[in-house]
């Protein structure tokens, strides 16, 4: 494996820690005790029983991210300008506004401009604990731009852009400006089986699941709360 992308999977693996951080309230405090969790719990209990339900979360688990979620966010709502600012944090050396933006797409189900509990534990539940099906359902979902069920070149490019913008100076050497069009190129032509331009969730799923380090990728964080 070469420097570049030893560099780059060290960053995906910390950038994956301070999620988990943030969501279970670490981030900005390493303990609490059960009396706050029971009292977040008590805040919205409804909740907790309906993501029981819905995800793949034990009711012990989900009392931890409401917690953690309620101490970062105590409207119980974050807004994408909120959500880049804790991002960015992730990522000092580069620019990770869009992909950024295009995460909390992912994450705003119903598009309403907030990310609610619900929104964020039904996403990391896919995430963290959905077999690996559901886990690359959600990631073509990220990178469906416009939600209108298949994702084309142009979309994929701006994903890849992102996440070069994201990386920045902790890539070396520095990439030049057609790396990310090649790499969009190279994925093109693995995924889009039928050659019509765009690529559907079955061949983005069907591709993936061949591909033994997505696959391995998919199961980083299984056990990371």
């Amino acid at each position: 494996m070469s420097s570049r992308r030893k560099k780059c999977k060290r960053q995906i693996l910390k950038f994956g820690q301070n999620v988990v951080r943030f969501i279970t309230g670490t981030l900005s405090s390493d303990s609490a005790d059960d009396e706050q969790e029971q009292t977040a719990l008590r805040h919205r209990p409804e909740t907790i029983d309906r993501l029981l339900a819905v995800t793949h979360f034990t009711k012990r688990e989900l009392q931890i991210l409401y917690r953690g979620f309620k101490n970062e966010c105590p409207s119980g709502l974050v807004n994408e300008e909120t959500f880049k600012n804790i991002y960015a944090n992730f990522f000092p050396h580069g620019d990770s506004s869009s992909y950024a933006h295009f995460l909390f797409q992912a994450f705003d189900r119903n598009q309403t401009g907030s990310v609610t509990f619900e929104d964020f534990s039904l996403g990391l539940s896919a995430l963290l604990r959905g077999p690996v099906e559901e886990k690359l359902t959600w990631v073509f979902n990220l990178y469906d731009i416009n939600k209108d069920g298949c994702i084309t070149k142009e979309e994929m490019l701006e994903i890849m852009k992102a996440i070069y913008d994201m990386m920045g100076k902790s890539i070396h050497p520095r990439i030049s400006e057609d790396i990310p069009r090649q790499h969009t190129e190279i994925f093109f032509q693995k995924m889009d089986k039928n050659q019509d331009g765009v690529i559907t969730i079955d061949e983005f799923i069907e591709c993936c699941q061949k591909e033994e380090n997505i696959v391995k990728s998919m199961y980083i964080f299984e056990n990371a709360i």
